[in-house]
């Protein structure tokens, strides 16, 4: 009786040491390679937002660059940077003298013209009169010379009369028409005079808030009449703002008008506003030179009010918090996917020429996406199709299953060095670090 105890109990001994060998041999325990320490995480439904990422200034959606239409001196300028004006305020008043004086010449440029134009056409009137009076004599002399009353010489001398009265006539209704014509030209003077001696006076086409004013009292500033004048300040609706960001060419084709976009603004950095995506350009922005060169579009996002009016001051609820010029970064959100199967970005890799699953890799060509399967202490690899992505995790289309478990590092281990059957061990990121 006492054998038999003691048989069971040498076998029970050496089947819990195979057993232990065999569980220590798979855990790398004991052997040879003891696995290569990892961190997972198991495969989950999740919502995925695709994400286009850009860095941006903040501005005004309105502003308005004021520059004079004449040029002189500027000797009024009631207006400060900051101030808040109504359309029609007086911002700037430029020396009138010379445009006063311009007014008065070509005032009496048009009397003169219109004096003219009078004594022409009393001229005209003794014109016709002279010709009515001989047109009276050559058609009794004509009367007279075919009842051979008169000679032939003083025939043609009346009709040559005759006819020098109708061409004197004829020069002038068109010395009349003339002189009309200068009348008009004169008078087209004088409004343009007039004109110019009103632009001396510059008044605020909306109402806004001077957002930049780069004139001072006493400087001279050139009219936009002639060159592209002097930008002597600027206008800016500053209760609605925009950030105006440079995108990628490769992302900006997933940009769209419409499309939501979250606001950080690095001067409220504790705050989130929210956006729409309210312009895209049609023509590229391109910086650098040859192989350096970059390729950017403009996009701007409307800041949403409702986000940001509880950092309104009530005092002052025509200003907007945020200041023209403020750096900011806006994630816009441009495709959504709802309730797919999901990993971490770092699980999902492209392998080439790897040698431990000739079968599988060797036709992968490096044009397919893998994950690496955590399985009871090995390695699986497996071909993968991705969808969309995030900021921390990637849709699985296909090849993976919701709770399976993945292996998301270290990143150059699954980037490069883990191959199909590795022993791997769990461990916890901290652990894992080093390896990276």
């Amino acid at each position: 009786m006492k054998k038999n105890k003691l048989l069971i109990i040498v076998l029970s001994l050496i089947g819990a040491l195979v057993l232990f060998l065999v569980i220590g041999r798979q855990a790398g325990w004991i052997g040879g390679n003891a696995g290569l320490r990892v961190t997972v995480e198991k495969a989950e439904l999740r919502n995925i937002v695709e994400i286009v990422t850009a860095s941006g200034k903040v501005q005004p959606i309105v502003e308005v660059k004021i520059s004079p239409d004449v040029s002189g001196e500027i000797i009024e300028l009631p207006v400060r940077e900051g101030d808040f004006v109504k359309r029609g305020a007086l911002l700037a008043r430029i020396n009138p003298d010379l445009y006063e004086s311009a007014v008065e010449r070509m005032v009496a440029a048009l009397n003169t013209s219109r004096a003219n134009l009078a004594n022409t056409r009393a001229r005209a009137s003794q014109a016709d009169a002279q010709f009515i009076n001989a047109r009276s004599v050559h058609n009794r002399n004509q009367r007279l010379f075919e009842q051979q009353a008169i000679s032939e010489s003083e025939y043609d001398a009346s009709r040559a009369q005759f006819l020098v009265a109708q061409a004197e006539v004829e020069a002038a209704r068109q010395s009349v028409v003339a002189a009309e014509f200068q009348v008009k030209s004169a008078q087209a003077a004088v409004t343009e005079a007039r004109e110019s001696l009103a632009k001396t006076s510059i008044f605020a086409p909306m109402d806004g808030t001077i957002s930049r004013l780069d004139a001072e009292f006493g400087e001279r500033v050139v009219g936009t009449s002639q060159f592209a004048g002097t930008e002597i300040m600027r206008i800016a609706n500053l209760t609605s703002m925009e950030v105006l960001v440079q995108v990628n060419e490769r992302d900006v084709v997933r940009v769209k008008q419409g499309d939501s976009a979250s606001i950080e603004i690095d001067a409220f950095r504790d705050y989130s506003f929210s956006g729409v995506v309210t312009s895209i350009s049609n023509s590229a922005m391109v910086t650098g030179q040859a192989t350096d060169q970059v390729t950017n579009f403009e996009v701007k996002i409307q800041i949403d009010p409702a986000s940001y009016n509880f950092l309104v001051n009530a005092a002052t609820p025509h200003l907007s918090p945020f200041r023209p010029g403020m750096s900011a970064t806006v994630e816009v959100q441009t495709r959504r996917v709802s309730n797919v199967v999901t990993v971490p970005i770092q699980a999902v890799t492209t392998r080439e020429d790897q040698s431990a699953d000739a079968d599988t890799l060797a036709t992968a060509g490096g044009s397919k996406e893998f994950v690496f399967v955590y399985d009871a202490g090995i390695a699986r690899i497996k071909e993968v199709t991705s969808g969309l992505q995030d900021t921390r995790y990637i849709e699985i289309v296909n090849g993976l299953d919701s709770g399976m478990t993945v292996i998301t590092g270290p990143f150059r281990l699954v980037s490069q060095e883990l191959k199909d059957g590795d022993a791997v061990i769990k461990s916890a990121r901290d652990a894992v670090f080093g390896q990276e």
